[in-house]
């Protein structure tokens, strides 16, 4: 556990510089704003398409996986939303305390420190679980609140999901990479070069803008802060591992990468997410910031206990 803890600390450091940086006055908000929208456009779509072009379809989608992680997930999605709800929160807002609960920040630090922390063998498994974020969760939560709003779901609305999902850019990343891989297309060499410099700046450029943000975060909702840092860091994990051992079956490593994943903070997107719906967002940011922290000790504790 302590090996572990100690290969993470590299990645915690660049979050604490980017944190040092805007608290200094080095890093403005608007700084921070810019790195962000450069990683997430950039960096993070070639690393993503490479990750992708390696694998196939068949190595990714594990139909057992992708349910242990689903099932366990929706219990924690469900059984946050339903908690809240008795603690007299909108439907809204316990909406996003169930999404908080489960959607980690996988693009940006799963993705940064789980290959390397567990192997190249965990990326298909890391990705799926990426996938499912992008693809099931997402969506359902947009889909939620409008119909919530609106009284009723409609096809434009799913129509709008839809098309709001395509234009992402980790999705528009995967399915590329995946579509290079089944026509097995060869990569040049000077465009694979170009990839892996421009994937390069992923990692360090993700959780330094993480960290800057990080200071930027409104503080607020203290009690469900600490629910849903307790679901995100504790509960998420435990529960998909157990569904993957109990009820399918999986594999030791399996298990333990579903662990290690659900271990993630909470996502820095579902700030964007909230603001977007001009939903009250301090408990959103502030779980953002206390998660990502907290982590520093939780994510070594996941992944020794998952392993061992």
């Amino acid at each position: 556990m302590l090996e572990v803890f100690l290969n993470t600390l590299p990645f915690f450091g660049l979050i604490a510089l980017g944190f040092v940086a805007a608290y200094s006055g080095n890093f403005t908000r608007e700084a921070t704003a810019y790195l962000t929208k450069f990683v997430f456009y950039f960096p993070l779509s070639a690393m993503i398409f490479n990750f992708a072009s390696e694998l196939s379809l068949g190595e990714i989608f594990e139909l057992k996986f992708t349910a242990a992680y689903l099932i366990g997930s929706f219990a924690v999605y469900l059984g946050t939303i339903w908690l809240r709800r008795l603690q007299g929160d909108s439907f809204e807002l316990a909406l996003v305390s169930g999404h908080c609960s489960v959607i980690g920040n996988m693009g940006w630090m799963g993705l940064a420190m789980l290959p390397i922390l567990l192997g190249k063998e965990s990326i298909p498994y890391v990705i799926m679980v990426l996938i499912c974020d992008l693809v099931v969760f997402y969506p359902l939560a947009v889909s939620l609140i409008v119909a919530n709003r609106k009284g009723h779901l409609d096809i434009k609305l799913i129509a709008s999901v839809l098309a709001g999902l395509l234009k992402n850019p980790m999705v528009l990343s995967i399915g590329l990479g995946l579509s290079w891989s089944a026509l097995d297309i060869h990569t040049p060499d000077t465009l694979n070069q170009f990839l892996v410099i421009l994937a390069g700046a992923s990692t360090p450029g993700a959780l330094f803008a993480i960290g800057a943000s990080m200071m930027y975060a409104q503080r607020g909702g203290y009690g469900t802060t600490a629910l849903i840092s307790a679901n995100k860091l504790f509960v998420h994990p435990f529960a998909v591992a157990l569904t993957a051992i109990l009820i399918f079956d999986l594999t030791e490593f399996q298990a333990a990468v579903l662990a290690a994943c659900a271990a993630m903070p909470v996502a820095g997107n579902i700030y964007m997410l909230v603001s977007h719906y001009n939903i009250p967002s301090d408990r959103v940011s502030f779980s953002i910031l206390v998660s990502t922290v907290v982590s520093i000790l939780t994510i070594p504790i996941i992944i020794g206990i998952a392993f061992n």
